[in-house]
């Protein structure tokens, strides 16, 4: 019987799967329209779908990469949430930080967001602890009682708990989880120290209290899901590793970046089998575009990261989300300006051209009306009524004072434009030249600005994977099991005995759930946060594994001098003045398993003489030849006006640029030369 593996991604407007037969290593894809209403729906649909041509097949295992969670933060619906934190500090909420976010010339122009927990649904207990973990006062189990009473009395049933100095001593958090146990077991709990065991009150505060608010959610999700499947399951995790569902449910804030942590991942592997070891990926779908640098082979880390006004804390890949996506909405500003996004039309109603009651022009309806994309989606799968984009873009040309081709593409330039600045964002604002990385371009319309992205930012190319519409399922196949776990231990001076016993503690942790996920082969990696004595952030290099010496201290520290000067452009080296200063000390768990192989290509599978159709790449259409990606073999180059068509995607190839087929099949798209 042949044993296949299942990645499942779940986005805005489509679900992609992926199917690896596990004997011969064939890849087989497909896509099926979400289902925002229930999620689950589209993703049974698009098992379905793939297993139906391979019955008797053993499904070893389905990956699945959700927005269960982040659609939850990002659409802000968070309710009923309480909050429990030591006696004194029941502001720490509403003081937050200090800084303004970027787009404000100063705090006079910014108002401050409501807070995730109003003040009237926050409590405090008395006891507390000092930056060590030592007790300065014990805790008041009386008033924990009273506090764990009142949440039960006015129906709170997820509960987020952080005391000061957790991070150094959970015992307080650990009795006050007993305590509302005991007093409120209705209740979900979420506690600081099995969430985010570091320091920064408000961070931590804050992670740990989302953790708490998509628990529920993601909970009743997962045991649908489990209820209605028939074979071992796991989750895509925001660090790049992937988790069961009977754990996630634990700690479901780690999944608020799932599918686009694997998309980075999958079009980081392609990449490197062609041999583009360091690339900038984007991954294009219906309602944004995730963009993310891959150095080495290696997806960037941070723990920086934020979901939509929430920071998260949680090691996560270097994501920057834009709302540019397909079904992204193009509007008229107040001042009479052509806006496009962050609003999206997403999947139910859509774009005008789906036919399914939309009302407003989308980026998709701007490619249709222009004939860069096919009268249909996925082979035929999904009509598309042209006429319907067509009056929509000639109304809104109306208005403008454009004729409807200046308005189309228009509508596209600002979304290359909305593109171009998330990459910005993660390569110049990060120290990084984004001419020296060429662009993986996936996701269902990540491929449909390539050209322009290549002339806006000076890219040497743009690589588009086969299957562009369904990298981030394959990379669902690709991730381990990981597991990451830290200890904020403050010092100038490290004590190498204490560290290593911090280290030994971790990846005893990281042990016990590698086991309970069924791993017997076990991979440790660990890593520390660094700074200069007096910096306020600090940043996070690899530590090497073995025993803990004084080579092993400088090699840490060298790793430290390196990466500040690189992300700064200056260091202290040899500078007395700058002590270092330890921060953090990390373990990565990691259950590794085996990856499919990307095969080259022997040739095309379908030959035949393209077709032609009126593309409109400048003023006026103009007839364009169509090509079937499955009917270019290694080697084949086309040259613009084209147009490169597939079941999940469409390249078009502008005037001036070459799409040259690699042997692994990536179309590699360049300026002619």
């Amino acid at each position: 019987m042949r044993s296949v593996r299942i990645g499942v991604d779940t986005g805005g407007t489509f679900t992609d799967v992926v199917v690896v037969d596990e004997q011969t290593g064939e890849i087989v894809t497909t896509k099926t329209p979400s289902t925002p209403a229930d999620p689950a729906e589209g993703f049974l649909a698009g098992i379905g779908k793939i297993l139906r041509d391979r019955a008797g097949a053993d499904v070893a295992g389905i990956v699945h990469g959700t927005t269960v969670a982040t659609n939850q933060l990002l659409e802000d619906r968070i309710a009923g949430l309480g909050f429990v934190t030591t006696e004194g500090f029941e502001f720490v909420l509403e003081i937050a930080r200090q800084s303004v976010p970027d787009g404000y010339g100063n705090s006079y122009f910014w108002v401050k967001p409501p807070r995730i927990v109003p003040v009237h649904r926050v409590k405090t207990v008395g006891g507390r602890l000092d930056h060590l973990g030592r007790e300065v006062r014990p805790f008041d189990e009386e008033e924990a009682a009273r506090v764990a009473r009142w949440f039960r009395e006015q129906g709170i049933d997820a509960i987020g708990v952080c005391f000061l100095h957790s991070y150094a001593n959970p015992e307080h958090e650990l009795r006050m989880r007993d305590v509302l146990a005991r007093e409120h077991p209705g209740a979900v709990v979420s506690i600081s120290s099995d969430v985010l065991r570091e320091y920064r009150e408000y961070e931590r505060s804050v992670t740990t209290l989302v953790d708490a608010a998509v628990k529920p959610t993601m909970r009743r999700y997962i045991a649908n899901l489990s209820a209605r499947l028939r074979a071992p399951f796991s989750v895509m995790k925001s660090n790049g590793g992937v988790l069961s569902a009977a754990e996630v449910v634990h700690q479901p804030i780690t999944t608020v970046l799932s599918g686009p942590a694997a998309g980075a991942l999958g079009a980081a592997l392609i990449a490197s089998t062609a041999g583009h070891p360091s690339v900038i990926t984007l991954d294009g779908g219906g309602t944004s575009t995730d963009v993310a640098v891959v150095v080495d082979g290696e997806p960037s880390l941070t723990t920086e990261g934020s979901v939509g006004r929430y920071p998260c804390k949680i090691p996560m890949i270097d994501i920057v989300t834009v709302g540019a996506g397909g079904g992204s909405v193009a509007w008229i500003s107040p001042e009479g300006t052509l806006k496009v996004g962050p609003r999206s039309a997403g999947a139910d109603p859509g774009p005008l051209c789906y036919g399914k009651g939309g009302t407003e022009v989308t980026v998709t309806d701007a490619h249709v009306f222009l004939g860069r994309v096919p009268p249909h989606l996925l082979g035929g799968e999904i009509p598309l009524d042209v006429e319907a984009a067509r009056a929509g873009i000639e109304g809104l040309a109306a208005k403008l004072g454009l004729t409807p081709e200046r308005t189309a593409t228009g509508i596209l330039e600002i979304s290359a434009f909305n593109q171009c600045n998330a990459i910005r964002q993660i390569t110049v604002q990060r120290g990084l030249d984004v001419r020296d990385f060429p662009l993986v371009a996936f996701g269902g319309s990540g491929p449909l600005l390539a050209c322009r992205l290549i002339d806006i930012l000076g890219l040497p190319s743009v690589l588009v994977p086969p299957d562009p519409g369904n990298v981030s399922a394959f990379g669902l196949l690709t991730v381990d099991v990981k597991n990451d776990y830290v200890r904020t231990h403050v010092t100038r001076d490290l004590d190498l005995a204490a560290a290593s016993a911090i280290f030994g503690e971790l990846e005893a942790q990281a042990a016990e759930a590698l086991d309970r996920e069924g791993f017997t082969d076990h991979v440790y990696a660990r890593s520390a946060d660094l700074r200069y004595y007096g910096q306020a952030y600090e940043v996070r290099v690899p530590a090497p594994s073995g025993p803990l010496d004084e080579s092993w201290r400088q090699a840490v520290v060298d790793a430290f001098h390196e990466a500040h000067e690189k992300l700064y452009g200056y260091g202290y080296r040899n500078d007395p003045r700058h002590g270092v200063e330890w921060v953090n000390l990390r373990v990565s768990g990691i259950g590794p398993i085996t990856r499919p192989v990307i095969r080259p290509l022997t040739g095309p599978a379908a030959p035949g003489e393209p077709g032609t159709r009126p593309v409109c790449f400048e003023d006026a259409p103009e007839p364009a030849p169509i090509h079937q990606r499955a009917a270019l073999g290694p080697g084949t180059v086309v040259a613009g006006p084209a147009v490169i068509e597939e079941y999940g995607s469409t390249l078009p190839v502008h005037p001036g640029f070459t799409a040259t087929v690699d042997a692994y099949g990536n179309l590699e798209v360049r300026r002619a030369r």
